[in-house]
């Protein structure tokens, strides 16, 4: 029997996996950023330069990484964020995640844009789904969208609000991605170059917005697109954020916030956390490392709200590096998506325990019992 902590030690050796068996495209829409990839690349460096001063002889200890967040006990504060078009990256993958984490005991985080519903995967996701909401322009249609995530089981609403218009994502395009234009010749050279894909993809359909099916009244994807679009919103208000929290009855979190001051606008609109994240690099070139930015933000709510993490994790590391800032919950979505593509269900299952297993690593070097520990005065050296 293989065993993948041997043919996979890392997350990326998941991505050069993936990468050999997805198309081009696909691959290109995983994993680029926008522009010229700065911010990217900043999120990776910025995160290399923190450092957490070990303490020793602390004897035997063995790392508690469970944690709890909105009355939830979860086994490790590592979740898996919502990703757009998951389906493309491996067909099915929503399933594949959904299944991981509820063994795994974390939280999956399903994308409006995803190519499976929340009725698909909320039963497979069980007490571990959430669901991230880009907002619809009628109010009809918000509940309506609201009530099928809650009823399939999911309690937490992510509300995204980095997206005041779609990013340019150079690199996608260059490898023939366009909804507009359809599949081009480009893609299908791509497609015939990866047989597995293509057969899972005839097991799985072609992916479409799934959720947002329903109310397009076709599967055809630039039918679809073309309905999101007019439909609904990339660049909600106060407004909005007030209005969804009066109508959602379960935790409410505000995610793509990089400003204190937009911590605290979210706070007093009523969010349950905020989310502090630049979009894996994927949005505007020019922002800071989302690293960079937790600081200040946990600084400015003090405490009163929890605050999650995501850009840039590749490490169980990472992830003690967030915490001991003030993160208070991590997540990644490109590690994920890089195990289901490199090895279908166990590959997702071997992202989580890469991540999970040098978190726990991470924290007996240091020198920590829990993840409060952490968060020990004087921990934090940062290189230039």
């Amino acid at each position: 029997m293989v065993n993948l902590d041997d043919k996979f030690p890392s997350i990326s050796d998941l991505a050069a996996a993936a990468k050999r068996r997805i198309p081009h495209f696909a691959w290109e829409y995983l994993d680029s950023g926008t522009t010229a990839d700065a911010a990217m690349t900043a999120n990776r460096a910025a995160l290399d330069r923190i450092r957490l001063l070990p303490r020793v002889l602390k004897g035997e200890q063995e790392p508690d990484l469970g944690t709890t967040l909105f009355g939830q006990r979860y086994d490790a504060p590592i979740g898996m964020a919502p990703v757009g078009m998951t389906g493309v990256m491996w067909p099915g993958a929503e399933l594949m995640l959904a299944d991981t984490a509820r063994r795994g005991g974390v939280p999956y985080c399903l994308s409006t844009v995803a190519a499976k519903t929340p009725e698909q995967v909320g039963p497979v996701a069980g007490d571990m789904g959430w669901f991230q909401l880009y907002p619809p322009r009628s109010h009809d249609l918000m509940r309506d969208v609201l009530s099928r995530a809650w009823n399939s089981g999911m309690k937490v609403l992510v509300l995204t609000v980095d997206i005041p218009r779609p990013s340019r994502r150079e690199r996608q395009r260059r490898a023939g991605l366009s909804i507009q234009a359809g599949v081009s010749r480009q893609m299908l050279s791509h497609v015939a170059r990866r047989p597995a894909w293509a057969l899972a993809t005839l097991r799985h359909g072609n992916a479409t917005l799934a959720t947002i099916a329903k109310y397009a009244g076709t599967q055809d994807l630039a039918g679809v697109r073309k309905y999101f679009v007019n439909e609904f919103s990339h660049n909600p208000s106060l407004a909005y954020l007030e209005a969804l929290r009066a109508e959602w009855k379960g935790a409410l979190v505000v995610k793509g916030v990089l400003h204190p001051e937009d911590a605290l606008i979210a706070e007093r609109a009523g969010a349950d956390a905020v989310w502090l994240s630049n979009h894996g690099g994927r949005q505007f070139d020019a922002a800071p490392a989302a690293i960079t930015a937790l600081p200040p933000v946990v600084q400015a709510l003090g405490g009163r709200l929890p605050v999650l993490f995501d850009s840039g994790i590749r490490y169980g590391g990472d992830i003690a590096r967030a915490i001991a800032l003030g993160a208070d919950f991590c997540f990644a979505g490109r590690p994920f998506l890089y195990g289901a593509a490199a090895a279908g269900q166990a590959g997702a299952d071997q992202a989580l325990h890469i991540l999970t297993d040098d978190l726990r690593n991470s924290m007996a070097q240091f020198g920590a019992q829990t993840l409060t520990d952490l968060r020990r005065p004087g921990a934090i050296l940062m290189e230039a």
